[in-house]
């Protein structure tokens, strides 16, 4: 599969086999409030169960550098994925693999553009709705008129796109917005945390469908 597909808030060890190969797995970290948030060492345990194909990311908010720099060496992530802000006094291997999470208005209402962060310090980066979709699962759909403008203002840059994504929408959503890749959460869920892997399989045919022309 061309897309990069990322399987987000996953809390449940039978949920890891799920994620696609040359996809990802995300667990937020430092997200209180969240039924999907977990402790790091909770994370660290299901970075060693999950499958060699996959990435392995965290997710988190405004995190502390302290907390950044335990998710790389500790828990042993990949990437790092932040919403709001980004800490100071970062390792530059560390900015390199920290992916920033770009406010985008939801879907029907106004809001400004996103400032894009520098491609150098930052080669991938993610599109999801304003406000804290990260609590919900990502489960708001962005604008994805303006998600479409980002990601065309960024040639060669790896945007992904989340927000309200389903089995039924993620089609339509590739072709509006042409993302290198897409980010699910909520849209593939049986309960939080918990993967429903008929959603999964329906999610990862309909993607495919668009790849090969029959979507």
């Amino acid at each position: 599969m061309k897309t990069f597909v990322k399987l987000t808030g996953v809390t449940d060890p039978g949920s890891l086999s799920l994620a696609p190969d040359g996809g990802a797995i995300g667990f937020l970290v430092g997200v209180p409030g969240s039924s999907r948030n977990l402790e790091p060492s909770q994370a660290a345990e299901l970075v060693t169960a999950a499958p060699p194909g996959a990435e392995v990311w965290a997710v988190t908010r405004s995190p502390t550098a302290a907390l950044i720099h335990r998710l790389f060496d500790e828990v042993g992530v990949d990437r790092v994925q932040v919403y709001g802000t980004i800490p100071p006094d970062l390792e530059f291997l560390e900015i390199h693999h920290l992916v920033p999470s770009l406010e985008i208005p939801r879907a029907g209402s106004t809001g400004p553009e996103p400032k894009i962060p520098p491609a150098e310090d930052y080669s991938r980066l993610h599109l999801d709705a304003a406000g804290d979709p990260i609590a919900d699962g990502s489960a708001s759909r962005p604008d994805w008129e303006m998600a479409a403008r980002v990601v065309d203002s960024q040639p060669g840059r790896k945007l992904t796109l989340a927000g309200g994504l389903t089995p039924e929408s993620v089609a339509e959503a590739i072709a509006a917005v042409r993302p290198w890749g897409v980010d699910v959460g909520a849209g593939v869920e049986s309960t939080p945390g918990h993967l429903d892997p008929a959603k999964v399989a329906a999610f990862l045919a309909a993607i495919e469908g668009t790849e090969s022309g029959s979507g």
